[in-house]
C-alpha cells in the first residue's frame, strides 16, 4: 500500500508507491475497488494535485467500469495495481480470463444495457493495452493526473 511521509508533512512522489489489492471476484468489490482508488488518489493528491478536477473522478470511473466488466466477463478473483506514472495514472486490472476485452454494440432501451464501458475506458485513457498470458489477462489504463 502507500506510505505516509515521515515528519507528518505532504509525501513526495517519491514515496507514493504501488498499491496493490487482490479480490476475490463478487458484486461488492467493483465498489471496494473503487474505495482503493479512492484512497491512492487521495495519498497521491497530498504529494501531487491532478493537473484538473475531473482527471479524479475519470481514474475512478475507469476503475470501477475495468472491475464491473471483470465481474461479468471473466468471473473469478482479480487484481488491481495503481501506481503513479510520470505524466499521470496507470491502472493494472488483472484477471482470470485469458479472453481480451472488445467492443459490444450498444442497444439503448433494451433489458440488460451495457455495451459502452470499454468504449468509455479508451474515451478517457490515453493509452489502454491488454496483456495475455496463459493464465488470464491484464488491462493496462494509462491516465492524465
Amino acid at each position: 500500500m502507500a506510505t505516509e511521509s515521515r515528519g507528518g508533512g505532504k509525501p513526495s512522489s517519491e514515496e507514493i508507491e504501488d498499491w496493490e489489492v487482490g479480490f476475490d471476484g463478487g458484486f461488492g468489490d467493483v465498489t471496494r475497488a473503487r474505495q482503493c482508488a479512492e484512497e491512492f488518489l487521495t495519498t497521491l493528491a497530498r504529494a501531487s494535485p491532478p493537473a484538473a478536477p475531473e482527471y479524479r473522478d475519470d481514474i475512478l470511473l475507469v476503475v470501477s467500469e475495468l472491475a464491473a466488466n471483470t465481474i461479468q466477463y471473466a468471473p473469478g478473483p482479480f487484481g488491481l495495481t495503481l501506481r503513479r506514472a510520470f505524466d499521470g495514472v496507470h491502472v493494472t486490472l488483472s484477471d482470470t480470463s485469458t479472453t481480451p476485452p472488445a467492443p459490444r454494440p450498444f442497444h439503448p432501451g433494451k433489458s440488460g444495457g451495457g455495451g459502452i464501458g470499454w468504449y468509455l475506458i479508451h474515451t478517457l485513457c490515453d493509452q489502454v493495452s491488454v496483456v495475455v498470458r496463459a493464465d488470464g489477462k491484464d488491462v493496462h489504463a494509462f491516465l492524465p493526473w
